[in-house]
Parts: structure tokens; sequence; C-alpha cells
């Protein structure tokens, strides 16, 4: 469907964005949660914006219609950087990454359940603009401070409690903020966790399991798959988006545009980028947790869809920015190696 751009939040970092389009980009998923303050307190999922000198732009493509089926070949050289990783941090990495122009995806833990925290956050801001019709997004949507209070951190939400903010508003605070009431707003409106959870399926996405709304996504629960997801259905899951199999043109750019200029993740996938290549990302952490979401776009490559989903063996341990940016940097290195 066409769509006009939403009016857009008022935010302190602007870094070129544009609903940009193209043939070549790299689209690099890493499954975020956040916490307030992003210091995995587990009170509640989100980040604040800090200021940053990183150059982002928006990214974008016009999907292939000759996509190569994904064939998940062996890396023993990436596998060894990763296993290295995890023994330096004290930390399991999982890891899906696909070049869409070869069709070659390289795996570590890809089958392997890490809480989604925060970034279930794009995923369903592409579930509500796939479900909408644009005219929808500028409906005005309020709530109470008991919302607020209840969800946990919400910088976007907390400041228009007496006024309330459109649809499209709610759902790009959600994503470039991580904005805890905004995400519940957008479920709420998309039919409860369960709804999302049967959007995501009709994509074919069977594997990650929504359960809870905000705060309570972020508390993992012993023996359950609640509100947890697989590298490898992430990158399923943006992989679509890419192909053009789940969004079209308008909704993508609008869901990539979303995602751009967020300076949360300046420390996570765009630190491990090859230089030149611009990050739109959804980063969080959840206590041991530390993820990213994000759309990298390489002058002149194909798409690389990469779900890189990481938490500490010790749950009393913060999680590392650090550790998600080397294995980001692995994976890329990995995929360049062709």
């Amino acid at each position: 469907m066409t769509r006009s751009p939403s009016p857009r939040l008022p935010r302190p970092v602007v870094r070129g964005l544009s609903a940009a389009s193209g043939a070549g980009f790299a689209l690099v998923v890493a499954l975020a949660g956040c916490t307030t303050a992003d210091a995995g307190s587990g009170a509640g999922s989100g980040e604040p914006t800090r200021d940053s000198s990183t150059t982002s732009t928006s990214a974008g493509a016009t999907p292939s219609p000759t996509a190569p089926a994904t064939t998940v070949v062996d890396d023993p050289e990436l596998d060894a950087a990763l296993a290295a990783l995890e023994s330096e941090h004290g930390a399991r990495v999982g890891l899906s990454v696909v070049d869409t122009g070869t069709g070659r995806a390289l795996e570590h833990r890809g089958d392997e359940r890490f809480l989604y925290a925060s970034s279930l956050k794009a995923l369903a801001a592409a579930a509500l603009l796939d479900e909408t019709e644009p005219a929808d997004l500028d409906e005005v949507v309020t709530w109470t401070a008991d919302d607020v209070t209840a969800a946990g951190y919400s910088p976007a939400t907390s400041a228009a409690t007496g006024t309330g903010l459109t649809l499209g508003q709610l759902a790009e605070a959600a994503v470039r903020q991580s904005d805890n009431t905004a995400l519940n707003l957008v479920v709420e409106h998309l039919g409860g966790p369960a709804a999302l959870d049967a959007a995501l399926a009709a994509q074919g996405d069977d594997v990650t399991d929504v359960v809870n709304g905000e705060p309570e996504l972020n508390r993992p629960t012993a023996g359950s798959t609640a509100d947890t997801t697989t590298p490898a259905a992430v990158r399923g899951l943006l992989a679509r988006v890419v192909a053009g199999e789940w969004l079209g043109d308008d909704d993508r750019a609008q869901l990539l545009d979303w995602m751009s200029g967020n300076a949360t993740g300046d420390a996570l996938v765009r630190a491990g980028a090859p230089a030149g290549w611009a990050v739109a990302d959804k980063s969080g952490g959840a206590g041991p947790v530390r993820n990213d979401v994000a759309v990298v776009t390489r002058p002149g490559g194909d798409a690389v869809v990469i779900a890189v989903l990481t938490t500490r063996t010790d749950p009393a341990a913060a999680y590392d920015d650090a550790l998600v940016a080397a294995a980001a940097r692995a994976a890329f290195e990995a995929v360049q190696r062709g």
C-alpha cells in the first residue's frame, strides 16, 4: 500500500534520515531487548536516545524478483571466532546471517532460543504497517499515567500522556526510542500478544513465541519458550521484509526509516560494520541479554540479513556491548570472504 510519511516525533538526534531507495544494501538484524536507561535493570525494556557523531542514514532496497534459495553452509573460521568470543566474555552467542545476493547463509547456535526483549518492537512495527491502511496511522491514541508507570521506560509517551500520539508516532517511538508504553499500545491495536504471534506465524515464523507485553517480556521463565526467538527465525522474518514478501515498498521504507538515525546502537552492529556501510538498527538489552537489530547498507552490494542474539552465562552479569560488536564484525568478515 502507498504511504505518506507519518508525522515525526521530535527527537534530539537527526542524522541525514531519508526513506532511501536503491538496489544494494545489507540488512543486519540483531534482536534486542532494552532496559530502563539501557542498564539491564529488569524494570522494563527501553533505551534513552543519546548524542553521537556517527553518521547513519536510512536504508532501503528494491526487492529482487529472483532471490536465490537460502543454503546454510559451514564456516569453521566464523565458528572458531564466535566460540572464542563466548569464552572471552562468558556468554552464549547466537547468529544467523544470509547474503541475499547468493543465498549463502552462516549460523552459530542459529536454532537456540534467546529472549528477544525490545527487538520485538521492530517486528511489531512491521506487523502494524502490514495490517493497516495509511490513514490508520493518523488515528490519535490516548493512554493513562498508570499505563506509563506499569510499562516502565517510556520517554515519548510519558511526555504526551495528556495529548496522545498518532498510531504512526507510537510505532516510531517504539522502534526509535524503545518506548515501552508505545509497544504495548501498538500490540493492543493489533489485538494483543497472541495476534502479533499469529502475524509472525503467517510469515512462516512458528518459533518466535509472543506472550507478554512490557515490561514482563524481559523476564525469562525457566522451562518456557515465552518471549523468546532464535537467530534463524528472526533472520527469516527480516529477509522477507527485504525481499518484499512481507511489506510493500512504502511500508518497508517506513520501517527502515524508523530504524535509522538511532544512536543507541553505536557500540553494537554499527561498531562492527565495515567503513562506509550505513546502519539502521534496533538495539537493546535486558539484564545479561544484549542484541541488535539493524539494516546496514553496503555500497553497491546485495542485502545481508543477520541476527545476533547474546546472553551472559551468569544471569547476574551485565550485558556486553563489545560482544555484539565483535560478533557482528566476525559475521561481516565471513560474508565478505564469500
